[in-house]
């Protein structure tokens, strides 16, 4: 099998290609073959590469800047190259500035609704044909706060509402091209980027205790797994669907409120 994966260097990136790697055969017994794809080179690009070659995966290293509307067609050619098509697609990359709606930057609100939603367009697009050709699949990372409002995050909030229906635009255009497409949203996770909030013992078991579910998610065991069941077989019959993968968090509102024994 031959997939994609962009936001590869860490986090729920990281995790996915970790997790495919020790889950996932290659077709008839070839190895997994995985583009790595991060905006720029890293140490932990490099790391990652490193424990999946270990692991007996091929991979190929692919970096660019997604805000660039030339990138996504790039790297998608350069993966076509390397491998001579590809069989799926892992949609990650993201970026979250934080700041309220009246106080954001038109060039913050640009960057984040192009990494976010319209790369993810433009590599699905130019990977249409040869996913065609392969009876691909796509999955796309989004977020419970895509099916939330998160005041303070809305520049992030409005991009992966967007990717939820990019996701399920492109299920129903190009199922008929023996495409399918899925989303993946979750909730608190435990990455790089956020582990300095939860090393704050207070905020952590205040967030905890918001979840039905009551910890922060860990991107391996708890959302790289949901990736490989939508890319597998087992999820043959579905498409543009989007698993909320948040501890049930999202639906826990109503338990909230203050109420009156019966």
């Amino acid at each position: 099998m031959r997939i994609l994966v962009t936001g590869a260097s860490r986090g729920i990136g990281a995790a996915i290609c970790h997790h495919l790697a020790e889950q996932r055969p290659g077709d008839g017994g070839a190895p997994l073959r995985m583009a790595l794809v991060a905006s720029r080179p890293s140490a932990a690009l490099n790391d990652t590469a490193a424990r999946l070659d270990a692991s007996g995966a091929e991979t190929q290293i692919l970096t660019g800047d997604l805000a660039d509307p030339a990138v996504p067609d790039r790297l998608v050619s350069d993966a076509l190259n390397v491998f001579g098509g590809l069989d799926a697609l892992v949609l990650n990359a993201g970026i979250a500035p934080v700041d309220r709606l009246a106080d954001l930057a038109l060039e913050d609100w640009e960057r984040v609704m192009n990494v976010n939603l319209r790369a993810a367009w433009l590599m699905a697009k130019a990977a249409h044909p040869t996913l065609a050709d392969a009876r691909g699949q796509i999955v796309t990372i989004a977020s419970m706060s895509g099916v939330n409002p998160q005041p303070g995050l809305g520049a992030y909030s409005v991009s992966k509402a967007g990717l939820i229906m990019l996701t399920r635009l492109m299920a129903q255009e190009w199922a008929v091209d023996g495409i399918r497409v899925n989303c993946v949203s979750p909730g608190m996770v435990l990455t790089p980027m956020t582990e300095d909030n939860y090393r704050d013992e207070d905020f952590r078991q205040q967030r905890e205790a918001f979840c039905p579910i009551p910890r922060i998610a860990d991107p391996e065991a708890d959302i790289a797994g949901v990736v490989a069941f939508l890319l597998s077989p087992k999820a043959g019959y579905m498409t543009g669907q989007n698993l909320l993968a948040d501890g049930g968090l999202s639906d826990s509102i109503l338990r909230l409120l203050p109420a009156r024994s019966a």
